[in-house]
């Protein structure tokens, strides 16, 4: 216990010291919400990651689909780093920056407003931004507790007040450069704790031969392929298309969420957005993949009665703390930190991102405010949206899972479609993006309601995927925006550099 304490208060002090020292770039709005758009590669890198990786999926998303799928569940981890790290900084990394640069957006409502010309679109994108991150928030505080009883069995409630507390401090004092000067330190103890842990796991099971022997002795109980026996240990796993749908949700899901497309509003230049790609791509492999790889085993704790409900069905947020709860204290309190490094990361962008669009493209859109008065309604409503997210997460309506599934589904099938369409195609329209935001938050709250797909992973992913085909078919048959103005917009991608040539004597001579 004296270590994991230890542990913990180093930690601790660390992120609090950060928030002290860099809280001369949170004086202005610009600095508090963006940094001044100075950061460099591997703190937008490292920050991209861990905002990205957090509870939710190392306790939620391997626990649970680790256990329906086995060892196919790292695909889900593949697919974050290829397609939700490497691919989503390729596409959008440097036309974000360049784009959001030249109409000075600051947040992704804000580009939406001035992309389209339209205050109410922004006004909407703010609204929709800070009712569904709400529940992202929750489950991330959910995922966080279950480990934190495991390893000191300290209250769900006393676990949520302390951890929103100390992101509250740094946040509030630094902005967003305490924040991914943080996620840096932070992702530095994910890379190497995710590897001590796996290595420890396996080890535990007699080895890596022996635990997939073990493994694939299990027989699968999906209706689709009842009684196989070495399906978790196969290529694709008993079932390949929820499957893929955990891949798509979880890995095109990022292109859209406000958080992570905020990433490239602040990196700094074009060298630091073509190592950032490299970077981000590394973390997540480790990461992610490592998570996936590592909840691919759980089915070997079947037996534990810690990951049983009262009914006798699976708890699949207790899987993970379950596998880890025979480790020696030491690797423990890596853990503990690890998992507590990834949900304050991940909770510090989500508030962040909240009181920024509320306050400049809600509140400051109905009322000027001076730039001083906008730093303190940004610095209130952070504490305002903790302290709503401990609310609700006191009382969190379904496991980690199903939470995430529909917070991202309306976000990023609200926003992901008008955002890559509205960077790359100037006959985007404004209706396009209306209609992709009625269809992505009515798919998501008619689905909570009447559940018609049965997954909300899976009617996720079908929100995002229905969005890219809903934004162009619009735009086709719709008035489209004053053609100058495009042109105007798009113009920050074209640089025209004028060369003075001096008269040269030498080139005169050699002409004769």
């Amino acid at each position: 216990m004296a270590i994991k304490i230890v542990f913990l208060i180093i930690f601790f002090v660390v992120m609090i010291m950060i928030g002290i020292l860099t809280r001369r770039k949170a004086n202005s709005v610009e600095g508090f919400v963006l940094g001044g758009r100075s950061a460099g590669p591997w703190l937008t890198a490292f920050g991209y990651g861990t905002s990205y990786f957090s509870a939710v999926v190392f306790v939620g998303y391997a626990g649970q689909f680790g256990f329906k799928y086995g060892i196919s569940a790292t695909w889900a981890g593949i697919g974050n780093a290829v397609l939700g790290s490497l691919l989503a900084w390729i596409v959008l990394g440097r036309r974000t920056r360049v784009m959001t640069k030249h109409l000075d957006s600051r947040t992704m409502p804000d580009f939406f407003g001035k992309r389209f010309d339209s205050d109410s679109l922004k006004v909407a994108a703010a609204l929709i931004s800070f009712i569904f991150l709400i529940p992202y928030t929750s489950s991330v505080y959910n995922g966080l507790s279950r480990l934190f009883r495991m390893a000191f069995n300290i209250p769900y409630t006393t676990c949520v007040i302390v951890m929103a507390a100390l992101t509250c401090v740094y946040v509030v004092l630094g902005g967003y450069m305490a924040t991914v000067v943080n996620d840096f330190v932070q992702g530095i103890i994910m890379l190497f704790g995710i590897s001590a842990v796996i290595i420890a796991v396996i080890k535990s099971n007699g080895g890596f031969i022996q635990a997939l022997t073990t493994l694939s002795e299990y027989e699968s109980d999906l209706a689709v392929t009842q009684g196989m026996k070495g399906a978790f240990v196969s290529f694709f796993g008993p079932d390949p298309l929820n499957l893929l749908g955990v891949v798509v949700l979880t890995s095109l899901g990022t292109w859209g969420l406000p958080q992570m497309v905020g990433k490239f509003y602040a990196i700094k230049d074009e060298k630091s957005i073509k190592a950032g790609t490299i970077i981000s791509t590394f973390f997540a492999i480790v990461v992610a993949g490592g998570c996936y790889f590592l909840g691919g085993f759980g089915r070997l704790y079947s037996e534990n009665p810690a990951i049983h409900n009262a009914d006798g069905s699976v708890a699949y947020d207790a899987i993970v703390p379950a596998m880890l709860s025979g480790l020696p204290d030491i690797l423990i309190g890596i853990v503990v930190v690890l998992v507590l490094s990834a949900s304050m990361s991940t909770l510090s962008s989500l508030v962040l991102t909240s009181s920024s669009s509320v306050t400049l493209d809600l509140i400051a859109h109905f009322k000027s405010m001076k730039e001083k008065r906008q730093l303190l309604v940004m610095r209130a409503l952070l504490v305002f949206f903790i302290v709503l997210s401990v609310v609700l997460a006191m009382n969190p309506p379904t496991f980690i899972a199903q939470l995430m599934g529909y917070s991202w589904g309306a976000l990023a099938g609200s926003f992901l479609a008008p955002f890559l369409y509205g960077l790359y195609w100037k006959k985007t329209t404004k209706a396009s993006v209306w209609a992709c935001f009625i269809a992505g938050v009515g798919i998501t709250v008619l689905n909570m309601l009447f559940h018609f797909i049965k997954s909300p992973i899976n009617a996720g992913a079908f929100t995002m995927l229905i969005g890219l085909v809903i934004v162009p078919v619009v735009s086709l048959i719709t008035p489209r925006q004053d053609i100058s103005r495009v042109e105007d917009i798009f113009s920050g991608y074209e640089e025209t550099i004028t060369i003075k040539k001096q008269y040269s004597l030498v080139e005169e001579s050699e002409e004769e």
